[in-house]
């Protein structure tokens, strides 16, 4: 790779409880992904995103920090930690880690101060306590909502002397996760220490959790608004997206100028893709997510907008754009393209399973073939479905036990991955899975795959392939448009090769481009110059 080996890579997204169990205690640990390794490698991924590792109490998958330099127990040391960074390294593979600076755990060694020293604590001044409005003080400091449902404010049990009009916190999330104040100096310097800690330990970069909240607007105003959840997306929130977040960027961009070769990604949802490009200013961020793109209905002229837009933004600032089609957050695509449009990115229903897969590898070969960075959540490159079958009472994302925040489905996603055809939690480990694997699992794993013709994990190894040997495949910001396609057909042209995509159900006949380097669904034959493009399939060609 080179230097700037961001600008094309494919960045592989591991959630490491559902990864690979060593200890055989039913959760993903790092000794497991280290072991699992070389099959990413053979997958033909550049980089690693690792989902948090660090001690917490897990009230929200490990977005609830206790303590930034420590690994969860659950998952290992930080003698496991070093080995896994020394192996993928040594395989040729980066590693980036979540750091979650918006919040910590409520269990936070600061937070637990704070409480314990009770209003006059200048450890409160690194979170937001404030009183409460009402008489007494009885109701939030303002309207603000959570996104996991409820208000964003809990009120502060009384001291032991009893005081009344007690204090409240902040909390974006859930109330395990009190927001830190970023107003003060000593929230700032300490997580430029934990990033040269991590980086120290031989880290690549970090992919910024709710890279957009760590500033909120003078005086934390009201919002007036009983539905804040459906404005995400659409409006700059008073604690969402404002421009001070870009001065503490420019200081942490800086950290790594005694650091080569790493990297800032941010998760920034922001109201549009232009906004979005200011997290990636040349002495601010290095790549932002395309949540616009991951959004995007399986729809011809929706996405070549969508495909526009990314591109229009991030060249400017000399960005490459980010592709992405699932994360951690999000029903998988195979099962999100298998439902009607507009069903939201949280699906409680199965859909179409055959249409779905089908539509999800025409995507996957599309943002493959686009330039830029592109993102892979693991199991997608086995095909696997969202499990949407799951009983309640397994469940354990916090906004599902929240009322009117996210639909709180996310535990879908997070199923552990089937690596062999049996076992008792096929491959995962030896003493089963924290969340329950669908007995279809098996047929669907990395054993029962590999070598297979058509299999979808051959598709992607084949893809990913050709994209590194292909020179007119990844980095780039710019495609050329086939603008006589047919209707409900995608055309590009990038230096050497075309990529032809039917989103359409029925087979459209459209003259060959050039030489089939790969289909999502099986051979094409080309007669006569001519080939009938199949309905939901992407085709690489070589001009």
């Amino acid at each position: 790779m080179s230097t700037e080996w961001w600008r094309d890579a494919v960045i592989y997204q591991v959630y490491p409880r559902s990864f690979a169990d060593s200890d055989g205690d039913g959760t993903g640990d790092l000794p497991g992904i280290r072991s699992r390794l070389p099959y990413l490698r053979d997958l033909g991924v550049d980089a690693v995103w690792l989902s948090p590792f660090y001690a917490s109490p897990q009230a929200d998958g490990g977005y609830d920090v206790s303590d930034y330099r420590a690994v969860d127990p659950r998952y290992g040391t930080l003698d496991d930690a070093r080995a896994l960074i020394t192996s993928a390294h040594e395989l040729g593979l980066k590693i980036i880690a979540d750091i979650v600076p918006n919040h910590s755990s409520d269990q936070h060694v600061w937070f637990q101060q704070a409480l314990a020293e009770g209003p006059d604590s200048p450890m409160r001044s690194r979170y937001h306590f404030l009183p409460g409005r009402g008489e007494n003080g009885e109701e939030p400091p303002n309207d603000w909502d959570s996104i996991f449902g409820g208000p964003a404010w809990t009120r502060v049990p009384d001291d032991p002397e009893g005081r009344e009009n007690a204090q409240w916190y902040l909390h974006l999330f859930a109330p395990e996760q009190p927001d830190f104040n970023w107003n003060s100096p000593e929230v700032h310097a300490e997580f430029l220490d934990i990033l040269r800690f991590w980086l120290d330990l031989g880290i690549d970069g970090f992919r910024i959790d709710v890279a957009h909240g760590l500033v909120k607007a003078e005086g934390l105003p009201s919002i007036g608004h009983a539905e804040q959840l459906h404005l995400l997306g659409n409006d700059v929130m008073p604690f969402f997206d404002q421009d001070g977040v870009h001065e503490i960027y420019r200081t942490w961009r800086r950290v790594l100028a005694d650091y080569p070769d790493r990297i800032f990604v941010a998760e920034a949802w922001t109201p549009t893709v232009a906004r979005s490009a200011n997290y990636v200013r040349p002495d601010e961020l290095h790549q932002a997510f395309n949540f616009e793109y991951l959004d995007t209905a399986w729809d011809a002229s929706a996405l070549r907008k969508v495909i526009d837009s990314s591109l229009d933004a991030m060249r400017p600032v000399g960005a490459p754009a980010t592709w992405v089609l699932s994360n951690h957050d999000v029903t998988r695509h195979a099962t999100r393209f298998a439902n009607p449009p507009g069903s939201g990115t949280q699906i409680r229903t199965p859909g179409d399973r055959e249409l779905g897969l089908r539509r999800a590898r025409a995507a996957t070969l599309l943002m493959l073939a686009l330039p830029g960075s592109a993102y892979v959540y693991q199991g997608e490159e086995l095909g696997l479905p969202d499990v949407t079958d799951l009983p309640d009472e397994v469940r354990q994302d916090p906004s599902f036990h929240r009322a009117s925040g996210q639909d709180g489905f996310r535990d879908g996603c997070r199923v552990p991955l089937p690596w062999t055809r049996s076992g008792s939690s096929y491959g995962f480990g030896d003493g089963g899975s924290w969340l329950p694997q669908p007995s279809s699992w098996g047929e669907l794993s990395v054993e029962a795959q590999t070598g297979i013709s058509g299999s979808t994990l051959e598709l992607y190894r084949s893809a990913l392939n050709i994209r590194r040997e292909v020179p007119g495949l990844g980095a780039g910001d710019a495609v050329t448009w086939h603008d006589e396609a047919p209707a409900g057909v995608l055309w590009f042209e990038r230096d050497g090769f075309a990529c032809t995509v039917n989103t359409t159900k029925e087979p459209v006949r459209i003259a060959a481009p050039g030489r089939v380097l790969l289909s999502s669904s099986g051979t094409l034959p080309v007669t006569d110059g001519s080939a009938d493009l199949p309905g939901d399939t992407t085709v690489w060609w070589e001009l």
